[in-house]
């Protein structure tokens, strides 16, 4: 127990200076101190909390989610039947009061239709129940409606992915340690610490990104369209700029087919040859490439939209088929609007609409109270634990209170090489870890204590009274672990952030009240050779 060669030596003070050197940049930038720019950097990062920065809460369309459902139906079912080894004629498919009704030509086909239907429809989650209801009424008319279960699963899918894009959003801005929860069943809760420029999150935010390509309908009149009214199989779309484009205000489309900018796999803002204007380059993936060639192939000579969000950017001609899986969308760009394009893009469209309902700014200056309070209390507690130990141990309370030191350093150090998140409850938790970590000490001098009034020796008191104690240490400190553990895998952003804290804070403390300190009263032990020990 007390044997340490000089590899386990210098491997112990390896560890234990790397870790505190690494906190190093942390407190000169705290204490407001230059740290050279030639030298690493590991930093941490302060919470919303503690360094300010933006609280937006974003709530989803719900209607959104049950439209779209209707449309994808509407468009999965005329493939199905449109491809049926003995084709399925059906009338026009109306989406009233949250269904879809339609009428076979042939009424002798229903059950073959039923049968091409039906695996359209899945199990929702563990409910028991469908997605879809598919019910025949008066011989042959289909009329399929979405279940509660399937619509609740579709919301919450949608909500689910939702968060991944927002998440990849923010990441592309350059932040750091971002909080985005889902909160109730359609709002998302996103802190972003240290954010100067809140407009621009909620612009980012608020983008759906949801990129078509549709064949425009050369058939519709100026005057129907400016009227809403459009051959059946169409749909009136805007144009985001009408005074870029002669004055019009919108055009009709296709609204079935085309292509979904779902298909990308990558988005860069650069500018057009000619006339060297921002746009955005976009590359498709192999499918969505093989589509997108297949779709200007067929239509040479026809104009084709480009919609952004329910908004037409651009109505070009295809003037020859476009291979090779790439385009550029223009638009009323610059190279900022173009670049936060160009990142909404590359996350992904969102699957809803979200709108910002509550937003709220935190300023630096609470952080700056919060951190200058918390250091005090820090410091007080600090240096009250490090006199009663002196006093109690003599040299043994000496090791602990370095020990101690070296602690706190290694916390910091830690963090700042994971790169985490200090929070409000993290300086708590950080409090918290210093008493524990003298709670270590205080069983190994009081074990020694106990084994010297038993009679055993110097030597073989030290070494009983770490072996010993350290069982009851590791015990403890085991079902503290698991407790942050379950703390940062269920709790929310301000318990994550104590969890953290306090996971680091243990391992470290183990480490240096035990570890370091046995080695340090080991080599005293060896040089020594005291008759006696002060406990």
């Amino acid at each position: 127990m007390l044997d340490f060669p000089r590899w386990k030596q210098a491997w112990y003070w390896f560890i234990t200076l790397f870790a505190a050197l690494a906190a190093l940049p942390s407190l000169a930038s705290l204490n407001n101190v230059h740290w050279p720019s030639a030298l690493p950097r590991p930093m941490i990062n302060l919470g919303l909390d503690l360094a300010g920065g933006s609280h937006i809460l974003l709530e989803a369309n719900a209607d959104q989610v049950r439209r779209q459902r209707l449309e994808n139906m509407e468009e999965s079912v005329r493939a199905r039947l449109r491809q049926a080894p003995t084709r399925i004629r059906i009338g026009d498919i109306s989406s009233k009061d949250g269904s879809l009704t339609f009428m076979l030509e042939d009424q002798s086909q229903v059950d073959a239709a039923r049968d091409l239907i039906l695996p359209l429809t899945t199990g929702a989650g563990l409910t028991g129940q469908r997605d879809w209801d598919i019910r025949v009424d008066d011989g042959s008319r289909f009329v399929l409606t979405p279940t509660k279960a399937g619509i609740d699963q579709a919301i919450s899918a949608a909500m689910d992915t939702a968060t991944e894009v927002i998440r990849k959003r923010i990441d592309a801005l350059g932040t750091r340690e971002p909080t985005i929860i889902r909160q109730g069943a359609n709002r998302i809760v996103v802190q972003v610490p240290g954010l100067k420029d809140p407009q621009a999150l909620k612009d980012l935010l608020g983008k759906t990104a949801k990129l078509e390509f549709k064949l425009v309908d050369s058939t519709a009149s100026a005057s129907d369209i400016a009227q809403g009214i459009v051959p059946p199989g169409s749909e009136v779309v805007p144009f985001e700029n009408a005074q870029k484009n002669g004055g019009v205000a919108a055009i009709a489309v296709k609204r079935l087919g085309g292509i979904k900018g779902d298909q990308l796999t990558d988005a860069r803002q650069s500018f057009e040859s000619r006339s060297n204007t921002p746009v955005v380059s976009i590359t498709f993936d192999q499918q969505g490439g093989a589509k997108f060639a297949k779709l200007t192939t067929e239509n040479v000579n026809r104009p084709f939209a480009i919609i952004l969000d329910g908004k037409v950017l651009s109505a070009p001609n295809i003037n020859e088929p476009i291979l090779g899986g790439s385009a550029q969308i223009s638009g009323n760009f610059t190279v900022e609007t173009a670049n936060q394009l160009a990142i909404a893009l590359r996350s992904g469209a969102l699957p809803v609409d979200l709108k910002v309902i509550e937003e709220r700014s935190v300023g630096p200056d609470l952080g700056a109270d919060s951190i200058r309070k918390g250091m005090i209390a820090m410091l007080i507690g600090t240096v009250a634990l490090m006199s009663f130990i002196f006093i109690t141990y003599g040299r043994f309370g000496v090791y602990a209170n370095v020990a101690l030191v070296f602690n706190v350093l290694m916390i910091l150090g830690v963090m700042a090489i994971a790169n985490t998140t200090l929070t409000l409850p993290g300086i708590a938790g950080f409090v918290l870890t210093i008493g524990a970590a003298v709670d270590a000490n205080v069983l190994i001098n009081e074990r020694i204590r106990e084994e010297r009034h038993r009679g055993r020796r110097v030597v073989q008191a030290v070494e009983m009274g770490y072996k010993e104690a350290s069982r009851a240490i590791f015990d403890a400190n085991i079902t503290n672990i698991i407790a942050a553990v379950l703390m940062f895998l269920f709790g929310s952003g301000p318990v994550r952030g104590f969890a953290v804290v306090l996971m680091i804070g243990i391992v470290t403390s183990v480490f240096t009240a035990v570890t370091l300190t046995r080695m340090w009263v080991a080599n005293w032990l060896r040089k020594a050779r005291p008759a006696d020990i002060n406990l």
